[in-house]
């Protein structure tokens, strides 16, 4: 089974956490995306393997994707609570593990490098931006 067909939610999930920030900050290009992305997979898989991530020094731009996007990988897991919480009250998914989370993370950075190409230094951002309201 497809990555996109048993995540589809946590991969909504995430690009959802994208867009809102890339609404706050329409400069950003898929080369932050991409950037937080790495990130995030390594942080994941360093906590995995008990070792450290590697230093990321991001730009301001990227601190507040990778946290959005990390809020939304902890809600996921069932760490946190809903992420940007309204006061809404959203029930909680069925938690998933720190591997599911790396897999789907992966599959959104295969997205944002195909759309890249064919699309420029926003691709990834113009099409998905046009499926998140």
């Amino acid at each position: 089974m497809k990555v996109e067909d048993q995540y589809l939610d946590v991969l909504q999930n995430i690009e959802f956490a994208i867009v809102m920030t890339y609404r706050k900050y329409p400069d950003m290009t898929d080369y932050e995306v991409l950037r937080v992305l790495e990130a995030l997979i390594d942080s994941y898989k360093a906590e995995t393997l008990g070792h450290n991530p590697r230093d990321f020094s991001p730009s301001q731009m990227e601190v507040a994707l990778y946290q959005a996007v990390r809020d939304m990988c902890e809600w996921r897991l069932g760490r946190a609570g809903p992420p940007d919480a309204t006061g809404d009250l959203i029930p909680a998914p069925q938690p998933i593990t720190v591997d599911e989370i790396i897999l789907c993370l992966k599959r959104l950075l295969k997205s944002v490098t195909k759309w890249n190409k064919s699309g420029g230094r926003t691709g990834y951002l113009t099409f998905i931006v046009q499926y998140v309201r």
